[in-house]
């Protein structure tokens, strides 16, 4: 059952749309992640929801409620922003305590409260301390806990984790994905990271100009995404233009597949469906550069003019040196057509 339902959602910024029309529902529980490069709508989209910007046209409800024209402060939902947003005088407890003492709950319920919280999100030891005295990963789980203190019905994550390094990411992406599974919220989280979206959402939302161009599981989205958009945002794919005829496209021996149109299409496959050996089918290139990348090596080739990438497992890519003549090949059912 949708919990959260946008019809028709519409904003603009003078004669700039930032969202067009935009429908899309969030499941009781489901995590959905909005994911589109800088200026796409997405966190625009999360502050409508939020009501922090008012929508110019469609509808938002919550738990079939319409809340389009409600103020924020009376919508059942927790945010948790990019910047973490904790007040520094208040203690990491304190701050966790904060939307409950606004709501004039019962001291014993709001002890009881963030004591649950501090012991969800790993910091039973760290109430007592001040924002200034914990890491960056430390200050966005109180973030975090400060947003469910109240026991929202909706949590908002406006790319939460993108100020963290690169292993503290991935550790707290990770524990963001228990806590909502644990707690059971239905949650929207807005991300430019596709493998952030990949990794923790139920569905992920792909947005361009305003728009959603695909909305879809994971797996969906990364194998089969339904866009041209969506196909060069999602999985990093490399991308041909190549000349159609008779319903057919090909590029040399590495492949040939059925196109929609004839004249220019464009090709789109990831780099590790690439296959690239020593000899044997496929089409003459040859190699420019390997990038190490720990379990895979990324092989850069040459063919007919055209570069292309190949995530080679590392150990297979040992054999493979730089100005070596080898054969690229990819898998017909790997490749994706459009009209160029």
């Amino acid at each position: 059952m949708a919990h959260v339902v946008l019809e028709g959602l519409t904003k603009r910024y003078g004669s700039h749309v930032a969202l067009d029309a935009v429908d899309v529902s969030v499941a009781k529980g489901e995590m959905l992640a909005l994911l589109g490069p800088s200026g796409c709508g997405k966190t625009t989209l999360l502050r409508c929801i939020a009501g922090l910007n008012e929508a110019d046209g469609g509808t938002i409800s919550i738990g079939g409620a319409d809340v389009t024209r409600l103020a924020a402060r009376k919508r059942p939902i927790g945010m948790v922003f990019q910047s973490y947003a904790l007040f520094p005088n208040l203690s990491a407890a304190g701050n966790i305590a904060f939307p409950l003492t606004v709501r004039r709950r019962p001291k014993q319920e709001i002890a009881a409260r963030v004591e649950e919280l501090l012991a969800l999100v790993g910091l039973e030891s760290y109430g007592d301390r001040l924002p200034n005295q914990l890491s960056g990963g430390q200050q966005q789980r109180v973030a975090l806990a400060r947003a469910l203190a109240p026991d929202p019905e909706v949590l908002l994550l406006d790319e939460p984790l993108s100020a963290l390094d690169a292993q503290v990411r991935t550790r707290l992406r990770d524990e963001v994905r228990r806590i909502q599974h644990q707690v059971g919220i239905t949650t929207v989280f807005v991300t430019h990271d596709q493998s952030e979206a990949l990794a923790i959402s139920d569905r992920v939302a792909v947005m361009n100009s305003g728009r959603i161009e695909q909305c879809a599981p994971p797996p969906e989205i990364y194998a089969a995404p339904a866009t041209r958009f969506a196909a060069g945002f999602v999985g990093n794919r490399n991308t041909l233009e190549l000349e159609a005829a008779g319903g057919r496209v090909a590029w040399g021996g590495a492949f040939e597949v059925a196109s929609p149109a004839d004249g220019r299409a464009l090709c789109l496959f990831r780099p590790e469906d690439v296959e690239v050996t020593a000899d044997g089918p496929g089409l003459a290139a040859t190699v420019d550069v390997k990038v190490f990348l720990g379990a895979v090596t990324r092989v850069y080739a040459t063919a007919e003019g055209t570069t292309v990438f190949a995530d080679v497992p590392s150990r297979a890519a040992t054999s493979l040196e730089e100005g070596q003549q080898v054969r690229v090949r990819v898998a017909p059912d790997c490749v994706q057509v459009f009209p160029a």
